[in-house]
């Protein structure tokens, strides 16, 4: 299958072909395969962020132990999250579900005191697992959310914005994780049949009309 990886040192989209048993792009020692990256979603196409995965081999090697992945990566399409969630943008992992409570607790507390992660969910939204995310941008609405993005960005966020578009009839010309001319254009269709200022640029606003257009 298809493994689209944003390294963050290069500023550049990398491709990879991986088995579902193969380990995922800079994985350490196999901490994490394909298989358990691409969880329940059906998807011959992944992406996810470098630092997302170091900081997953980085928890994994504190804790000592194998680190039960139960949820990672999901297509926007596919939903089973909020609408600008960070298992779309492949930053984010479900993890620890076979764990007892106390041993959750450990691991949690471990994930928020080592800092590897940009956010640890608390244990009152999450009592059966750990939520734990490398988002890295600031978000374009004050409530949070995915980055403003524009011709010329390379990273996840532009594969979901790719994505989603793409299933509201707005073709990209494919799914690369580069905003460019033809990504630019499909923004532009979008925001002008949805009554928005169509600069090609995706902003706040944008944003939230595309979740809102596929129902969340």
């Amino acid at each position: 299958m298809k493994v689209l990886i944003y390294n963050n040192l290069t500023n550049k989209m990398e491709t990879y072909n991986r088995n579902l048993n193969d380990p995922m792009p800079y994985s350490k020692d196999r901490y994490l395969t394909v298989k358990e990256f691409r969880g329940s979603s059906k998807s011959d196409t992944i992406w996810a962020d470098r630092r997302a995965i170091e900081s997953f081999n980085k928890l994994r090697t504190l804790y000592g132990r194998p680190i039960k992945v139960g949820y990672a990566f999901k297509r926007i399409t596919e939903g089973g999250h909020t609408g600008q969630s960070q298992h779309y943008a492949g930053t984010a992992f479900d993890i620890a579900q076979n764990l007892s409570t106390a041993e959750r607790d450990n691991l949690r507390n471990l994930a928020i005191k080592s800092k590897y992660f940009s956010y640890v969910e608390p244990k009152s939204l999450t009592p059966t697992w750990i939520h734990i995310d490398k988002r890295n941008t600031t978000p374009a609405c004050s409530t949070g959310g995915y980055p403003l993005l524009k011709q010329g960005r390379k990273n996840t966020y532009v594969a979901v914005l790719q994505d989603a578009l793409t299933a509201l009839g707005y073709s990209t010309s494919g799914i690369d994780g580069i905003f460019g001319t033809n990504t630019k254009n499909a923004v532009i269709r979008f925001q002008r049949a949805n009554n928005l200022t169509a600069d090609g640029i995706v902003g706040c606003n944008t944003w939230r009309a595309i979740v809102k257009k596929l129902g969340f």
